[in-house]
C-alpha cells in the first residue's frame, strides 16, 4: 500500500481489480481542514480516464510491473501489433489502451511494453522521435520576425505545430511527453 501523497504523474496503482496511471496530480491545501489530493488517471485495462479525489493520508494498492523492449511491427485496424526483442511473442495492444501513443507509432522503433500479471497494458515511448513531414501549410512571406508556427503532418498522420521554416520533406524531431517540435533533423 502506498499513501496517496506519493501518487505523482507516471505511478500506477490499483483500486479494487482496475490498474490506473496517473496522467495529472494536484495537491490541495485549504486554510482549514484537511489536504486533498486530485488526480486525473487513465484505466489500463479499458482506456477510460477518471478524475479522483482523494483525502490526504488515504492509502491505495501499489503494484509491481514487469518492462519488455518490443518494435513496433505493424497495425491491423484497431489492434497493434509488437515483437519482444527477447523473446519474439507477438503482443496486440488496442488502440484505446495506447491512448495518445498511436500517433507516435511508427515500423521499427522501439518500446518498452509494460506488464501487469503476464498482460500488457501499456507503452512507453522513447523521450524523443523522429518524423518525416508529407504535408505543410504555405509560410506567410515577411512573417519571419516573430516565431510563427504552422500546422504540419508526418507519415504517421499525427499533426504538429512547427515553425514557419519547416517544409516536406525534412525530418523534425518530436518530444513525445509534450507533442513539441524540438528541432529539424538533418537528412
Amino acid at each position: 500500500m502506498i499513501d496517496v501523497n506519493e501518487l505523482r504523474k507516471g505511478v500506477t496503482f490499483q483500486i479494487d481489480t482496475d490498474i490506473y496511471k496517473v496522467l495529472d496530480y494536484h495537491h490541495n491545501k485549504p486554510g482549514r481542514g484537511a489536504a486533498t489530493i486530485r488526480i486525473k488517471a487513465r484505466n489500463l485495462r479499458t482506456g477510460s480516464t477518471i478524475d479522483k479525489t482523494f483525502n490526504s493520508g488515504e492509502r491505495v494498492q501499489d503494484i509491481r510491473l514487469e518492462y519488455h523492449t518490443v518494435q513496433y511491427l505493424y497495425s491491423d485496424g484497431d489492434l497493434y501489433y509488437f515483437m519482444d526483442i527477447d523473446t519474439f511473442e507477438q503482443p496486440a495492444l488496442s488502440a484505446e489502451l495506447l491512448g495518445d501513443g498511436v500517433g507516435y507509432l511508427k515500423e521499427g522503433i522501439e518500446v518498452k511494453l509494460t506488464y501487469f500479471d503476464n498482460e500488457p497494458i501499456d507503452i512507453e515511448l522513447p523521450t524523443t522521435l523522429d518524423f518525416e513531414v508529407i504535408e505543410a501549410e504555405a509560410a506567410v512571406r515577411g512573417d519571419t520576425a516573430t516565431g510563427v508556427s504552422k500546422k504540419v503532418k508526418v507519415e504517421t498522420g499525427q499533426e504538429f505545430n512547427v515553425p514557419a521554416f519547416i517544409e516536406i520533406g525534412n525530418v523534425i524531431r518530436i518530444d513525445t511527453r509534450t507533442g513539441e517540435y524540438v528541432t529539424r533533423v538533418q537528412n
